[in-house]
């Protein structure tokens, strides 16, 4: 598709929260939007290389207040949207093995359950006998909720931007922004390597290279770039199909199905700043003695692929919505890990507040980017 030169709304980033907002803008009734990304292919960047899962799991209201908003929306992806996402609901294990960890598990439970999250408190032995193949005879507790669970990123991005195509949206791959026009205060344009487009209204959803998009219109975002990678297994007929996604939570080391065999990923603590994506191959092969470790049965399989990607990181580890000093200048950024399964209801969050100029679904005005300099952070415990 040509570069459109004019548009109502352009949307910068199509990963997940860019195809998200370009539909529900478009649902809205907002016309001439413009879906720009600077990659080939759309969610092929930090959407396209995360371990795809969503949860309810988590350590604020606010976070679990995006959860029931969000799953609930890719539960009934195909009935909206056309598109089957392929969302099992295998379950979300997380497990503690010090005494602080279980301790913030109890209360993380509690919180949940007041929210009318069903999570469930589980013992050390629950852990155990939920996980006989693992060696986790350092749990001391864990935290599990079915309707955890893990959904395709590609077909939730191109679900959304199909759809939202049919309802006139201009989505154009292989368009990376080189510059942004603001001119007394307000936002006049993008320019793109394939071209300018003249606008009063962006949307900056470029995930861990928003900082860098808002550098370009006068916008400091406190986003970093954190590299995060995994891999997979051959297949694995041991790993029972009722497995969950398990966390292993103080190693930040976590398992999951995909496939017959599992993918597995592992934070590096040590990883500094920046958009390298190329896999560390030192740092795999720790991640891989954390994992026979925990899972011993890993030692027979064979890898069958890997990849590194971006975290977008905040320092409160929340996302920010919202406006900005820059008028018409809007960011929907900085999910520090989770934003693919909040994904859905920011892109319907960025509608509501371009379209009313409130929100509505979820109320997540203390989200704003001026929370940073006025000390208003709300930290994240469940990010691994």
């Amino acid at each position: 598709m040509n570069l459109p030169t004019t548009a109502d709304i352009v949307i910068i980033g199509g990963g997940v929260m860019g195809a998200s907002a370009a539909f529900y803008l478009a649902k809205r009734g907002v016309k001439n939007i413009v879906l720009i990304e600077k990659e080939d292919y759309f969610g092929t960047g930090a959407t396209g290389r995360c371990a795809g899962g969503v949860r309810y799991q988590f350590s604020t209201e606010i976070n679990v207040k995006l959860s029931l908003e969000s799953l609930p929306i890719i539960e009934q992806f195909k009935d909206e949207t056309g598109y089957d996402v392929n969302y099992q609901q295998c379950g979300y294990l997380l497990v503690a093995t010090n005494e602080k960890d279980a301790a913030t598990f109890k209360r993380n439970v509690e919180l949940q359950n007041r929210l009318g999250v069903q999570t469930r408190l589980l013992s050390g032995d629950d852990v155990r006998a939920r996980l006989p193949m693992m060696n986790f005879d350092d749990a001391l507790a864990g935290t599990f909720n079915q309707k955890d669970g893990i959904v395709d990123p590609n077909s939730v991005v191109m679900g959304y931007i199909m759809a939202a195509q049919k309802m006139g949206v201009k989505a154009v791959s292989g368009a990376e922004v080189i510059g942004i026009t603001v001119s007394g205060g307000n936002v006049e344009g993008v320019q793109t390597s394939l071209g300018g487009i003249k606008t009063r209204t962006i949307l900056n959803a470029a995930g861990p290279w928003s900082s860098l998009i808002g550098d370009m219109a006068g916008v400091q975002i406190p986003v970093i770039p954190l590299r995060r990678q995994m891999f997979t297994t051959n297949p694995l007929k041991e790993v029972p199909h009722d497995f969950p996604f398990v966390i292993d939570f103080a190693k930040s080391l976590y398992f999951h199905r995909e496939g017959e065999g599992l993918l597995i990923g592992m934070s590096n603590q040590e990883e500094k700043p920046g958009f390298d994506q190329n896999v560390d191959e030192d740092f795999e092969l720790v991640n891989l003695e954390a994992a026979i470790e925990r899972m011993p049965l890993v030692e027979k399989a064979s890898r069958a692929a890997h990849w590194a990607g971006l975290y977008e990181v905040t320092p409160d580890a929340h996302p920010i919505f919202g406006g900005t000093d820059v008028k018409g200048f809007f960011l929907c950024t900085g999910f520090s890990g989770h934003g693919f399964m909040h994904g859905p209801v920011s892109g319907k969050l960025m509608s509501e507040l371009i379209v009313d100029g409130k929100y509505s679904s979820v109320d997540v005005s203390m989200l704003d980017l001026k929370r940073f300099a006025e000390g208003r952070l709300i930290q994240e415990y469940n990010v691994v």
